[in-house]
């Protein structure tokens, strides 16, 4: 992280004027973030997991929503919600990400619910579809398929029902693995 500050430090002493995004996993630690501070313009966290259960069993990750819930707050805390410019073009803010996952819908309610409880109403959110099972998660039959259009629209409707305003709902594609690098 110090090098990354760094480069942001020098990049601005040499004129950069565009706001600076940090793509995140969530799953960082508070000490981290607060590095950041002062650095960062926006922040685009994602908020997989509600359950340590699961995030454990497909991401070998214990304490996943402790963890992602303080980091979003942090990042909340320093540069609030999202700002846009006469373009529509963001600012400063957050927004936090989520993608559903086949055959946990609860798990992207749960989400969702700690979104609309904890975060402040103009919080944007973006509700991504694009799953579909690559590398091992081929190995767990609840994930080993494409999200499908009743799953999507039960969430919608949930989102309805919350009242969640601010936001993005992607819809499902049908390549999404075209985008997907070789590696």
């Amino acid at each position: 992280m110090p090098h990354i500050i760094e480069g942001i430090k020098k990049s601005k002493e040499k004129g950069l004027n565009i706001p600076v995004i940090y793509n995140s996993s969530g799953y960082e630690s508070i000490e981290t973030i607060k590095l950041l501070n002062g650095y960062i313009d926006v922040y685009l966290p994602d908020f997989k997991y509600s359950y340590n259960e699961l995030s454990y069993r497909l991401s070998s990750c214990k304490d996943y929503y402790e963890v992602v819930q303080k980091s979003i707050k942090e990042m909340v805390d320093q540069v609030g919600v999202p700002k846009f410019d006469e373009q529509g073009l963001i600012k400063k803010g957050v927004i936090i990400r989520h993608l559903i996952l086949p055959n946990h819908l609860q798990n992207t309610k749960r989400v969702i619910k700690w979104i609309k409880k904890n975060m402040p109403k103009e919080i944007y959110v973006s509700i991504m579809a694009q799953y579909f099972p690559t590398f091992k998660a081929c190995e767990f039959n609840d994930i080993n398929r494409k999200l499908n259009i009743e799953e999507l629209n039960e969430i919608k409707e949930f989102i309805d029902k919350l009242d969640i305003k601010n936001g993005y709902i992607q819809s499902i594609e049908e390549n999404e693995q075209k985008y997907v690098p070789n590696f």
